[in-house]
């Protein structure tokens, strides 16, 4: 019987052998007693009957404080063994050098150009052979994955192999991160990244130019650009994962390449090259070499044509633009006839189609890939007055080509 009836019967039933009415404080006593008691038999019951309740593994292991010494150096040594583990179970150059050759073994003919092929046969056969390490890449899903138009049903080796290795890169990265990642939350802070990156500097050929004395520029340098873009919301922090989904990282370990061409290294963010020209342009605004830049010594950067509004948003002096355009200001002082307000924002909703008609979020930016020429037409006058006659360059452009053409 259910102790709730047990329970609800024995209060129903009157006491026996006194006719001594009893108060109402000795009437909840005694059903608290009673509730206790039958409440106590029946847990006691269900714990005998749900004994398969004790093989549910602890899964909920709370942090240690900071004062706790002794198991944050615990937590830390766990997972190192922990990375280590998981960086043996990665293929070495020999294991695939090894499933190269295999992969090349058992190609099935015939091939296409220069391109050798392998049927989902002997893909298995040689997934067999590659050894264990290799068995997660040897799946149907990724045959699947790397199958196109081709009428024997074939994938290409080249295209599995990298396949292969950007796994093995990832996994070797997404370790080599973990190691700095001090929380062990999955993300790294500012200062873990920059710890990160100054020990990548030696293993990069490309930026062995540098002065050591360069290095505090340029690991800040780097560490900007990764949070500027992958931590929008300022939070301090990144997650290790959009580290990894981001190309940054890539144009960073670029630079391991002794033969990267000069082209390459200009448009590379993080080359010696670009950290140089970032940081002569840096030392002409610092007038007064105080290593820091005022908002006055930051209005003269290029053609000295950003807005006001704009300067004041990066300083965080000022959030709104109260119903005017600063746009408008440098058009006035510039001798420009000013445009409506209404207009340019009529047309930059138009081009945005933000989810609220009445306000543009970031991901409404995000979204409709014009983010870059709104952002152009707010803060510098020179790409808004390009926006506002893109029609007639175009056109001047086109007489140009046709006057060529003549010639």
């Amino acid at each position: 019987m259910d102790w709730k009836e047990i329970l609800r019967r024995r209060l129903a039933t009157p006491s026996t052998g006194t006719n001594k009415k009893k108060s109402e404080q000795e009437l909840k006593d005694e059903e608290m007693d009673l509730f206790t008691k039958y409440y106590s038999e029946w847990k006691g019951d269900r714990k005998n009957t749900n004994e398969f309740y004790k093989t549910i593994p602890r899964f909920y292991y709370r942090l240690p404080a900071e004062d706790e010494v002794l198991l944050q150096k615990l937590r830390e040594e766990s997972r190192a063994v922990f990375l280590q583990r998981k960086s043996r179970e990665l293929l070495d150059n020999e294991e695939l050098q090894n499933l190269w050759f295999l992969l090349d073994k058992h190609q099935t003919p015939p091939m296409i150009g220069e391109e050798a092929m392998i049927n989902y046969e002997n893909f298995l056969k040689v997934g067999e052979k590659a050894g264990p390490k290799c068995k997660q890449f040897f799946t149907a899903k990724v045959f699947a994955k790397l199958l196109h138009t081709d009428s024997y049903g074939r994938i290409s080796i080249m295209q599995f192999f990298n396949y292969v290795m950007r796994k093995v890169w990832l996994h070797q990265t997404r370790i080599g991160l973990s190691l700095y990642d001090v929380a062990g939350q999955g993300y790294l802070r500012e200062s873990d990244l920059e710890n990160y990156i100054l020990e990548l500097i030696p293993t990069l050929p490309q930026l062995d130019g540098l002065e050591k004395s360069f290095y505090s520029f340029y690991v800040c340098t780097a560490v900007r650009k990764f949070f500027f873009f992958l931590d929008p919301l300022r939070t301090g922090k990144i997650k290790i994962q959009d580290i990894l989904a981001c190309s940054f990282l890539d144009d960073l370990l670029e630079l391991r390449d002794e033969e990267l061409s000069k082209e390459s290294q200009e448009t590379n963010w993080f080359s010696a090259p670009s950290a140089l020209r970032v940081y002569g342009q840096y030392l002409n605004l610092d007038k007064d070499h105080n290593g820091m830049l005022s908002k006055e010594e930051l209005s003269r950067y290029g053609t000295a044509t950003m807005t006001n509004v704009f300067l004041d948003r990066v300083f965080q002096e000022c959030l709104t633009y109260d119903g005017e355009m600063a746009i408008q200001e440098l058009m006035k002082i510039h001798g420009q006839d000013p445009v409506s307000f209404q207009d340019v924002k009529d047309e930059i909703f138009d081009m945005v189609k933000p989810k609220d008609p009445l306000k543009i979020s970031l991901q409404d930016l995000i979204n409709s890939n014009q983010g870059d020429t709104v952002t152009t037409i707010l803060i510098d006058l020179n790409g808004f007055w390009t926006y506002e006659n893109r029609e007639a360059l175009v056109a001047n452009d086109n007489e140009n080509s046709a006057d060529l053409d003549d010639t």
